[in-house]
């Protein structure tokens, strides 16, 4: 049997130790009110603290780790178009051009013309690319066997299953994707 941490009150956060050591009091809590209760604020919570846990194993490989998530679809899909692989991850256009003109100015990936559309890109992995997008999949494949034991596999099943249907059902009912809200 798996041991399951124990999670503080939705309704209470600990306020900043800086703004209450400064008064030299304990940290008060901060009342969250129904936000605490809310799936979005949860789930942006449990996106940030995922994000903080993979940043931690991937130490100074000098990238997001948004970005990574763009490697592995790149180099899953080389020869991906700049549309699908904006499809592909929820990005516009406008937030999905400059994290690719990041990486390729890094030297990771590589825009050439589509021969078949001269307005458009084909988007592939540099030779510096794979060997990032290597050291970073062996770190997330630590992060999620990390997240992996915090719940039971049928947990893991049911929770995939529900993001998944949050995605599709709000996904669905928004008519175009706008700026993405990612921290990359």
């Amino acid at each position: 049997m798996r041991t399951h941490p124990t999670t503080r009150s939705s309704k209470t956060m600990t306020a900043s130790p800086t703004i209450d050591s400064a008064q030299g009091s304990a940290p008060a809590p901060f009342q969250l009110g129904w936000l605490g209760e809310t799936i979005a604020y949860n789930l942006r919570l449990a996106q940030n603290a995922s994000f903080q846990a993979f940043s931690a194993l991937t130490g100074d490989l000098g990238l997001r780790p948004g970005w990574y998530a763009l490697l592995q679809l790149i180099g899953d899909n080389p020869g991906v178009s700049q549309t699908s692989l904006s499809l592909a991850t929820s990005r516009d256009k406008s937030t999905l051009t400059p994290l690719l003109g990041d990486l390729e100015r890094r030297g990771l990936i590589r825009r050439d013309p589509d021969p078949l559309d001269r307005r458009g890109r084909r988007i592939s992995l540099t030779e510096d690319g794979r060997a990032k997008l290597a050291l970073l999949a062996d770190c997330a494949a630590r992060h999620d066997a990390r997240l992996n034991a915090l719940f039971e596999p049928e947990q893991q099943q049911q929770f995939i299953s529900l993001l998944k249907t949050l995605t599709e059902s709000l996904n669905k009912d928004t008519p175009s994707p706008g700026p993405s809200a990612d921290e990359d």
